[in-house]
């Protein structure tokens, strides 16, 4: 990797919080032994039970973490954004991945390898401790993910869906994430038709308003 790149590296890496407790000098290190990749929109990024090698930092746009049910149809388990990193679990357990990744966006990549964040987990107690502090909160989301589909109804699961992606900005809860009708319906379990459905009705009752691209939760 050119010098240059060490630099770029080296900046994303200070945002990434998992290695939020390592000195410059650590960062600068693990920095040089990273790499890159670029990925074209729709393409996988790592496939269901491939060899773990990598952990996956993304740089730039947009990827979906998808699997398929009992039918073959695509459910997708989660979104990941700018600085959000993936493929940690089977690099501590050895298993192969459990999931697709799957670029919704043109995307490029920072991968670290497996022998280097496994060296990086034995030297720095603070990474290990962050690393444990996002795995519990990412089981916290899927046990909350299980519950919902299973106690709520889809009114519900809608209703909880765009609470989760939304965030707050000027005083409101608004989604700023683009988000089709279809990837919802995949995400909570439901279809395209009752999706659309449930958003017509919340928007008719005052619980929701479509500005732009923006959804705003009102009363929130």
């Amino acid at each position: 990797m050119p010098t240059n790149q060490y630099g770029l590296s080296l900046v994303v890496l200070r945002n990434v919080p998992l290695f939020s407790g390592l000195s410059e000098a650590e960062l600068e290190k693990l920095s040089k032994v990273c790499s890159r990749r670029r990925v074209e929109r729709g393409a996988f990024i790592v496939r269901a039970a491939e060899t773990t090698d990598s952990l996956y930092i993304l740089l730039t746009g947009r990827a979906k973490v998808t699997n398929t049910d009992e039918e073959g149809r695509e459910i997708i388990l989660a979104w990941l954004g700018h600085g959000e990193f993936f493929g940690e679990m089977g690099l501590i357990d050895g298993s192969p991945r459990s999931a697709n990744v799957v670029a919704s966006e043109a995307c490029e990549l920072l991968l670290l390898s497996k022998e280097a964040f496994q060296r990086c987990l034995q030297d720095n107690f603070l990474v290990a401790q962050k690393l444990m502090q996002i795995l519990v909160r990412r089981l916290r989301e899927a046990d909350r993910k299980i519950e919902s589909l299973a106690l709520l109804d889809v009114y519900g699961r809608v209703a909880r869906l765009l609470l989760d992606m939304s965030v707050e900005e000027d005083g409101r809860r608004v989604v700023k994430k683009k988000i089709s009708k279809q990837d919802m319906a995949r995400m909570i379990g439901a279809s395209r038709e009752m999706v659309s459905k449930v958003m017509r009705d919340l928007e008719l009752s005052g619980y929701i308003s479509t500005e732009n691209d923006l959804v705003v939760i009102l009363g929130a």
